[in-house]
């Protein structure tokens, strides 16, 4: 395994520690929206928003993630039906076409997370612009999951797998 294979597989962990704590995140801000609702009768503003925001975050940090085990953005069900040459030409269009969404969510993220930064979030005490940074971050690693992937392809696998 050569030092970026390791590098990027360290990367690929974190990514799923923040995908996996952004889900039970959400799911401890939903329990306590619940609770506080049903139990307390005074229902938190702020609830929705953080709930959306981690969404977003598992969301975007999960498909980066999918990336990297080559799970995500493909062409799986043609894979099992081509010649070995065609399907590493099918593989590197694939993460060629994930490589350029990658890079327009996170510099699309980006214009819209500097233009909403000074607003504040409806609910919460919180920039709206808050929303887009996974956006921004979860689509800059799809890309460099990709890229990776161009650079130093995984093994091939076979049909079937």
């Amino acid at each position: 395994m050569n030092s970026l294979n390791l590098i990027f597989g360290r990367l690929a962990k974190l990514t799923i520690g923040i995908a996996a704590t952004a889900i039970v995140g959400m799911a401890a801000v939903e329990v306590w929206q619940v609770f506080a609702r049903y139990v307390m009768n005074d229902s938190p503003s702020w609830t929705e928003p953080v709930a959306l925001l981690l969404m977003s975050t598992a969301m975007m940090f999960g498909s980066a993630a999918g990336v990297r085990s080559n799970r995500h953005f493909g062409f799986f069900v043609l894979l099992d039906h081509v010649s070995a040459g065609a399907r590493r030409a099918l593989l590197v269009i694939a993460r060629g076409i994930a490589t350029v969404v990658g890079l327009l969510l996170s510099l699309w993220g980006w214009r819209m997370l500097s233009e909403s930064w000074d607003f504040p979030m409806a609910g919460a005490s919180l920039p709206q612009g808050m929303v887009f940074v996974p956006v921004c971050l979860g689509g800059a690693l799809i890309a460099l999951f990709a890229l990776e992937q161009i650079i130093s392809p995984p093994p091939a696998a076979q049909p079937g797998e």
